[in-house]
């Protein structure tokens, strides 16, 4: 694999003519999956109402992201194996199926096939882009190339809600789905050809494939059983989320770190914390709209802007900690940002206090944006430099486990908690409300796993 090594002077930056093609593909891939989240996000509420699927609203995002729990740990065992290439290609390639599936579904359960397999397909992006930023990027310009690929959010998040509530508004949300089909070929395109110049892994690991594949499905399943088990809301619900957990445990402690699940100090605690993280912000986060538009009677383009504003300063966080990765440690930028979801969270549920401003909610889900981008890059840092080069896929892998996981069961649990609310008062404002406490608790949490991680910071940038 050709890669832009350290040398003595000079550092390439991603945008040097050696890197640059990679990075316009790396961030044409992370434009279209922004634009594929924001567009979706906005109009699921539109969606849930026109297919009565309000029960299974938290469905959409959890199955998305259990299909992206397979489609991660065999794309970055591939990864490692042969290549960008292939897995990149057959992974966007299931992902546009996914899309097309959503916009014919009939029913709210079609709709949540079509975004489980969006996820299978989408497993590829982040299991590509971690280990080829960590192959092909000097270790100083690592958190500088997450903070482009972070910027990458920004016009998507401008744009994206408003567009997607303007189309689901004259023509449909069904064109939301449809819709984003030319843009897979496109950046897909653009992708592929700066993949197709790296060549192949230096070394490629033997063995285990199999078995990561196995061990993939079974988490995968056993997580829709705990969270099949919590929606049914009646004591039938125990003996799938008792299988579940059974089903899921042991492969857990073959794909994550060893002790994620304890948080033991060093790359584990750091594995731990994502998870952690990813539960706090997208739990909420797929709630936000419902939020302004349930609680608050307000349009889906308001809705949108709360979207808009957390993706804004997510990108902001996101280069600010490209400029202190060399003054702090990483973990140390990892709790800061935790403690603002934390406080972001927490402030974004005076949404559902009719006399305060609309404004301050949105302006609190601003600052948890913030936290993200504080939070979320220096994770992956932290896991590429303490992995050697030939399993950044596996250990890239990981980190989106971990992240799906916290997803998967944040966006789970609150679909409950709104859905029980919906059936007993006939409005979904209390479920809202404990959605917003849980993840702000989970928020301190991670906050306080993350003292456990290693401490290293990163060579400044130049």
């Amino acid at each position: 694999m050709t890669t832009a090594r350290e040398e003595p002077g000079r550092v390439p930056t991603p945008w040097d003519p050696s890197l640059r093609g990679l990075t316009i593909g790396l961030v044409s891939t992370v434009t279209l999956i922004a634009f594929e989240a924001m567009a979706v996000v906005t109009v699921l509420p539109e969606v849930a109402a026109d297919l009565s699927g309000l029960s299974l609203y938290g469905w959409t995002t959890s199955g998305f992201f259990l299909g992206l729990l397979v489609g991660v740990v065999i794309a970055g065992a591939e990864t490692d194996r042969v290549g960008a290439v292939r897995p990149f290609t057959v992974g966007l390639s299931l992902f546009a199926a996914g899309l097309a599936v959503a916009a014919l579904a009939p029913t709210m359960e079609i709709l949540v096939a079509g975004r489980i397999l969006q996820g299978l397909g989408g497993g590829a992006v982040p299991a590509v882009l971690y280990a080829t930023i960590g192959r092909a990027y000097p270790e100083s310009q690592r958190p500088r190339m997450f903070a482009v690929t972070s910027t990458a959010w920004v016009v998507p998040g401008l744009v994206g809600p408003v567009t997607s509530a303007l189309v689901a508004e004259h023509a449909g949300w069904r064109w939301v789905f449809g819709g984003l089909l030319p843009l897979v070929l496109v950046a897909g395109a653009i992708t592929v050809r700066a993949l197709g110049g790296l060549g192949p892994p230096p070394t490629a690991p033997t063995g285990g494939a199999a078995g990561r594949f196995v061990a993939a499905i079974r988490v995968s399943v056993g997580t829709g059983l705990i969270l099949a088990g919590l929606t049914s809301r009646s004591p039938l619900g125990i003996a799938p989320v008792l299988a579940g957990g059974l089903l899921a445990y042991r492969p857990l402690r073959v794909l994550l770190p060893e002790g994620t699940l304890r948080a033991r100090p060093g790359i584990a605690a750091a594995v731990a914390a994502r998870g952690l993280l990813t539960f706090a912000f997208f739990g909420a986060d797929t709630f936000v709209p419902l939020a302004v538009t349930a609680a608050r009677g307000q349009s889906t383009t308001v809705a949108g802007t709360a979207v808009t504003v957390a993706t804004v300063t997510w990108t902001t966080g996101s280069w600010t900690q490209a400029r202190l990765a060399g003054r702090y440690p990483g973990r140390d930028l990892i709790r800061s940002g935790l403690l603002l979801v934390a406080a972001g969270t927490a402030g974004f549920a005076l949404v559902l206090v009719n006399g305060v401003p609309l404004a301050v909610p949105i302006a609190c889900w601003g600052l948890a944006g913030l936290g993200m981008g504080l939070a979320y890059s220096p994770v992956v840092s932290l896991v590429l430099a303490e992995t050697p080069p030939e399993r950044h896929g596996t250990a890239s892998s990981s980190v989106t486990l971990s992240d799906n996981l916290g997803t998967a069961f944040g966006t789970g649990l609150g679909g409950v908690a709104v859905a029980a609310s919906e059936a007993s008062t006939g409005a979904p404002s209390a479920g809202l409300g404990v959605v917003f406490a849980l993840t702000a608790v989970v928020a301190v949490l991670g906050a306080t796993v993350v003292r456990r991680a290693p401490s290293r910071t990163f060579p400044a940038v130049s």
